[in-house]
């Protein structure tokens, strides 16, 4: 090939600089555009079916396209505006469905995570035993995820501000790339093994002028070994008594629409009569499931949540939910403030989150493979206190955010607020967690802590050779040789102890029963270092 022949358009030299310091970067871009263009398609395959099947169509297939648009938007938690409304007032549209968000979760996890294998070598290279090691740096790869997915991103917000359902421009500028730097992170984090403890080096060195006790407190001890094996139990609780909050709401939700069973089919009913209108509030409402189960678990913890304006729904409050809610069945099966009864069997949902996460910590602190070890290999008392209210903490957090993810405005004047408040719910959340948990996981160490020691009596009575005593059924005492036999390297002697009664016991607690020495050294033969004396047959006289 000549100069004359090759008539490819070289790359610009910034762009051809940035792509030879960076390999893979043409990937990740990529793997980040194609997570963002499919779930574009998916929700504009949803929105097309719903309006192919509805038998009044409003608009044509550009409106159903801004749709599918503002509603792919609205699942990174961007608020919405609706122009066309009764009033003439824009009414902002802010609650997201949380069923949604596991859809560009879920998809930006997986562009990060594939785009750290960039191009693999071939199979019969030299280099194919190589294929389960990532070819790309992180930041390459998770800057590279992050920047295909907002540009795609970025595209659809301009498409979908001509149509009725307009996104809010503040939300998208946050809520956007928020979403795709977590889920890309976690995506990369994860194809690199979690490696756990990676902390910059100016973070490292801020953290290190602390006090000792303040570094330990706010790294959790994730600066040490130790804290290290130590944190993802922390996490592994929180995220658990999270769960358990969340099923507890969504089980209350299940008895509420039981109770509530009436009102929720007539209002069903209520908001159309075709059966693919039917189909469409049946799929809403499936997607406003999760909602409804963090609704139900900030009721069942105290602080309730908001319906409208100064209508606040918990089970101590006397105030009856708004009067002009929107006809919804979820909406329909909303209780009625009150106390007594109704209280105590709430209740039952933040108690057992307590009792989840102290559970896991205390198992955490006793665990069964240290039982042979004894008292010595399990946490103290003030770390496992520690460790529950530090889980606690986190699961105020992690449940504050889903409070406040849940909830957002449906309109304005009345409708301007729906859902919990996140910093009561998730303050409420960690306030029961540590209450209940630090007693659990108290009692629950003492307990275990309690069969070990039983245990270890129980295995010394076992080991029966190394208590009885000479004369009295046992292996008789061997008299000493006249000459000692060096112990080999590595291997510990037994050692007499005292009995109280002016005999002596051998006793090694470290070896079991007809325990097999090495074969590799054999401390009974003689070695060129240190030779057994050679002795001399009898003469005969």
């Amino acid at each position: 090939m000549s100069q004359w022949t090759d008539r490819r358009t070289p790359l610009p030299p910034l762009l051809a600089r940035v792509r030879d310091r960076s390999p893979g970067l043409d990937a990740s871009l990529l793997a980040g555009a194609v997570a963002a263009l499919l779930g574009l398609g998916s929700c504009a395959l949803l929105v097309t079916m719903l309006w192919i099947s509805s038998p009044y169509p409003d608009s044509g297939p550009g409106g159903v396209l801004h749709v599918a648009a503002a509603l792919w938007l609205l699942a990174h938690g961007v608020v919405l505006v609706r122009t066309e409304t009764l009033s003439g007032v824009p009414a902002p549209v802010g609650v997201t469905p949380l069923l949604l968000v596991v859809l560009p979760l879920w998809l930006l996890y997986r562009a990060g995570r594939d785009a750290t294998e960039g191009e693999r070598p071939d199979a019969g290279g030299a280099d194919a035993g190589e294929g389960d090691v990532p070819l790309v740096a992180p930041r390459t790869a998770w800057g590279g995820a992050v920047a295909g997915y907002l540009l795609v991103g970025a595209a659809a917000a301009l498409y979908a501000s001509g149509g009725v359902l307009r996104p809010s421009w503040a939300w998208t500028a946050m809520c956007l790339p928020l979403v795709a730097v977590v889920s890309a992170g976690a995506g990369v984090w994860t194809a690199y093994g979690r490696p756990a403890g990676f902390l910059p080096s100016n973070v490292r060195r801020a953290l290190e002028r602390l006090p000792t006790g303040v570094r330990g407190v706010v790294t959790a001890g994730a600066l040490d070994r130790e804290g290290r094996v130590r944190l993802p139990v922390f996490v592994q609780a929180a995220l658990s008594g999270a769960a358990v909050l969340v099923g507890g709401g969504a089980l209350l939700v299940g008895v509420s629409l039981l109770c509530h069973g009436g009102a929720a089919r007539a209002t069903f009913l209520q908001l159309t009569e075709g059966w693919s209108g039917r189909c469409a509030v049946l799929l809403l409402a499936a997607a406003l499931v999760p909602n409804a189960a963090v609704w139900g678990a900030s009721y069942g913890l105290g602080p309730g949540f908001v319906l409208g304006a100064g209508h606040v729904t918990g089970p101590l409050s006397s105030a009856r939910p708004a009067p002009l809610l929107p006809p919804f069945p979820l909406l329909a099966a909303v209780p009625r403030g009150g106390g007594g009864t109704l209280w105590w069997v709430v209740g039952a949902v933040p108690v057992a989150a307590g009792v989840t996460v102290g559970w896991f910590v205390a198992r955490a602190a006793c665990r069964d493979r240290d039982r042979e070890r004894g008292r010595d290999a399990a946490w103290p008392a003030g770390r496992t206190v520690g460790a529950v209210v530090l889980a606690g903490l986190v699961c105020g957090v992690v449940f504050g955010v889903l409070a406040e993810a849940a909830g957002g405005p449906l309109g304005v004047a009345a409708l301007a607020r729906f859902g919990p408040v996140g910093w009561q719910a998730g303050g409420a959340a960690a306030a029961w967690v540590v209450g209940v948990g630090v007693p659990v996981g108290a009692g629950v160490r003492a307990w275990r802590l309690r069969g070990l020691k039983a245990e270890g009596r129980e295995e010394k009575k076992r080991r029966g050779w190394g208590l009885r005593r000479p004369g009295r059924g046992g292996v008789p005492r061997a008299a000493a040789p006249s000459t000692p036999v060096p112990a080999a390297a590595g291997l510990r002697t037994l050692g007499p102890i005292a009995d109280g009664k002016g005999g002596e016991e051998w006793e090694d607690p470290d070896l079991m029963p007809y325990e097999v020495l090495s074969g590799e050294v054999d401390p009974f033969l003689p070695t060129d270092a240190d030779p057994l004396p050679r002795v001399q047959p009898p003469t005969e006289p």
